[in-house]
This record gives structure tokens, C-alpha cells and sequence, in this order.
């Protein structure tokens, strides 16, 4: 049921969080860490609605943190802390699984969140169905802008794994001669028409 699966996908985004808890808190400066809620599922047999839902009352100011679609831009999100330690833990989590799986949805009060959602790449990864579209996480690679607290807990940015890669390659050829006059001018040539461009607006 829908109320069931309510349920599972809070709680096993819940469990992701709580290991993000405790690989962020000990980190000098990272402070506070954001908390899924718990959800319980409770059966009253003599309603007409068996099954329903019981979690803790949210009371305050109720945010979305995390991008729901590209045309959703939440500056709650990008300037508040609760708001970067959502986008840091969704960079996380997907690194955790190798980008198989993303929770989304982040919302809530503070630093205490609900109603979360879960994307994964292949349908029943790990055995768990989740309750979004896959192209979450791609919109997520393309508009996830890393922050402080990314940085704290050594993410890669998803922009320059590529050119990362790329540099990789190059320092290989250290000991051929020459590679270094190579290697100082592939940068200038690269930086030019960037700049030659953002001068034309």
C-alpha cells in the first residue's frame, strides 16, 4: 500500500542519514546534522482507514530544501545551513551508493525533516523500490553546486570528475621531455576563448 511504502522509503532514507550523522559530527565545525523523523505505521482495525501513519509534530517554519525540478530554486536552500547540509547529504548519499541512489525531497523544519523521497537509478536497487523518477538523479549531477560541507567530508564535485580524470592522465607523462612546456600551454589555450566570450556579453 501507499502507506506502507510511505514508511519505508522515510525510514531507509532515515538510516542513510543517520550514517551521514555520524561520519559529519565528529568533523571540526560541521555542527548540527540534519535528522529524518521517524514514521510509524499503525494498524487500527476497527477504522475504515486500517492503516495510517504517526510521526512527531513538526512546529515552525516548513521548508523544502532539495530541488524537486530544475525550475524549483529555493534560496532557503542555497543561503540557509539546514539547507546546504540537505544538498551535502544528497551528495552523500549518492556518492555512498555510487550514484544509485538519491534521496530527494528534503523538507521540513529546521534541521528535522519528512516526507522524503527516493530515486534510484535501476529499478530495485538493493531490493528497494523507490517512489521517484531516475531523472532526479540526473537533474541532481547537473545542478548540485558543492558546498562547504561537501567539502568537509571530501565529496568530489560531480562537475570536474571528467577534468580530473583528464589531469590524471596527463601528470602519467611526467618523464617525457618537453610535457611540461605541453602541459603549461594547454591551460592558456583552454582560458582564452572562455574569456574572449564572456567579454562579448
Amino acid at each position: 500500500s501507499v502507506v506502507t511504502q510511505e514508511c519505508y522509503v522515510q525510514n531507509t532514507a532515515r538510516e542513510y542519514a543517520k550514517l551521514y550523522a555520524a561520519e559529519a559530527e565528529p568533523l571540526e565545525g560541521f555542527g548540527e546534522v540534519p535528522e529524518i523523523i521517524p514514521i510509524f505505521l499503525i494498524h487500527r482495525p476497527a477504522n475504515n482507514i486500517p492503516y495510517a501513519t504517526v510521526e512527531e509534530e513538526l512546529v515552525g517554519e516548513f521548508v523544502k530544501y532539495s530541488v524537486k525540478d530544475g525550475k524549483e530554486v529555493n534560496f532557503l536552500r542555497r543561503d540557509s545551513e539546514a539547507g546546504q547540509k540537505c544538498c551535502t547529504f544528497q551528495h552523500w548519499v549518492y556518492e555512498k551508493t555510487n550514484g544509485n541512489l538519491l534521496v530527494t525531497d528534503l523538507q521540513g523544519v529546521g534541521m528535522k525533516l519528512t516526507d522524503v523521497g527516493i530515486a534510484t537509478l535501476a529499478k530495485g536497487y538493493k531490493g528497494f523500490k523507490g517512489n521517484c523518477s531516475f531523472s532526479f538523479i540526473e537533474q541532481f549531477r547537473a545542478l548540485h553546486q558543492c558546498n562547504e560541507y561537501c567539502e568537509m567530508l571530501g565529496l568530489k564535485s560531480l562537475r570536474t570528475t571528467h577534468q580530473k580524470q583528464r589531469k590524471a592522465a596527463s601528470t602519467k607523462s611526467k618523464n617525457l621531455p618537453n610535457s611540461s612546456v605541453v602541459k603549461k600551454m594547454v591551460p592558456k589555450k583552454a582560458r582564452e576563448p572562455r574569456d574572449f566570450i564572456s567579454s562579448e556579453h
